[in-house]
């Protein structure tokens, strides 16, 4: 069954007008005529929101239950709801971003793939019934990101199996000696922070131009066959946090947000853009990954002492 929301809009103000627009478009409604929105029934409680806000401004508006009558009536009703075509408009954008890799530096590359992984977020919110459209945009969307890794991120770790999180003791973990890829981006960074931060505050580490010349009894982190490394839906950085009995601390889960969406995508998170915007700068400051990593630590040292992030 669906929900119906049969709305006439007040003329005045114009600003509710767009208001109410925009919240019928950014959920996805479909529009059966004019002053008629769509939504499977389970979302009846966002109509219920805006018919209440178009009544408290001299509308009217009523959600009512649609039910058909047939199968016939069923699929009409369906194909309101195809994302095809939107799905297309973001293959075309993301084709586009993949050709033009080659030309493109780092930093923008990295904002424009965001975008894209962030506007395919949106489009599944709203793809209500989603078909072979939406899993052929998971699979371009994976194969834009291993296209990025190999062209600027050479050794990026694929995510093992997620069996569980072995808990660690850190006083084990002094006196080691660390290993990652050269040339760090926000993973590394937040997991040499970490390190030096809850770990060992002198521990040294190797910069790896070939992760797979690592030297011998070294702890790796974030590249395939690293003791720490990406774990299912986990970036390097929550499994180490996880590793070493960190990860309920609410100061590193606001950091972890900001982390796992800068490396991987995901759910937006307040913290990111700045973020990103102040490591990007390091990277372009600091050509020594050791200074990089003790400026990038001092952000992610107020980062974590920010008022609200026990919050």
């Amino acid at each position: 069954m669906w929900s119906i929301l049969i709305v006439t809009l007040p003329t005045q103000p114009n600003a509710v007008r767009l208001r109410i627009w925009r919240a019928l478009k950014a959920l996805g409604c479909a529009a059966l005529r004019d002053g008629a929105y769509l939504l499977p029934d389970k979302h009846a409680a966002a109509l219920e929101s805006l018919a209440t806000e178009v009544r408290e401004h001299g509308g009217t508006a009523s959600v009512l239950i649609l039910s058909p009558r047939d199968e016939a009536q069923r699929a009409e009703v369906l194909a309101q709801f195809d994302r095809t075509e939107a799905y297309a408009q973001w293959r075309d954008t993301a084709t586009a971003l993949q050709a033009e890799l080659e030309k493109l530096g780092e930093t923008e590359t990295r904002r424009r793939l965001r975008g894209v992984a962030d506007a395919l977020q949106t489009l599944r919110r709203i793809d209500y019934y989603p078909g072979p459209a939406a899993q052929q945009a998971d699979s371009d969307l994976l194969a834009l990101r291993r296209a990025f890794d190999n062209h600027f991120s050479k050794g990026e770790p694929q995510p093992r199996a997620d069996d569980g999180i072995e808990r660690l003791d850190p006083a084990k973990f002094k006196g080691k000696a660390w290993a990652t890829r050269a040339r760090p981006w926000v993973d590394r960074l937040a997991c040499a922070w970490l390190v030096r931060r809850f770990i060992d505050p002198k521990a040294k580490f190797t910069w790896l131009s070939d992760a797979r010349k690592a030297p011998r009894g070294v702890i790796g982190f974030d590249y395939d066959g690293a003791r720490f490394t990406h774990v299912g839906a986990r970036v390097t950085f929550e499994v180490m946090a996880a590793s070493f009995g960190l990860d309920a601390d609410p100061k590193l889960q606001r950091i972890a947000g900001a982390v796992h969406y800068l490396d991987v995508g995901g759910i937006p998170v307040a913290e990111a853009a700045g973020l990103e915007a102040v490591l990007d700068g390091l990277r372009e400051v600091h050509a020594d990954d050791d200074r990089l990593v003790l400026a990038a630590s001092a952000v992610f040292d107020a980062l974590y002492a920010a008022p609200g992030a026990s919050s």
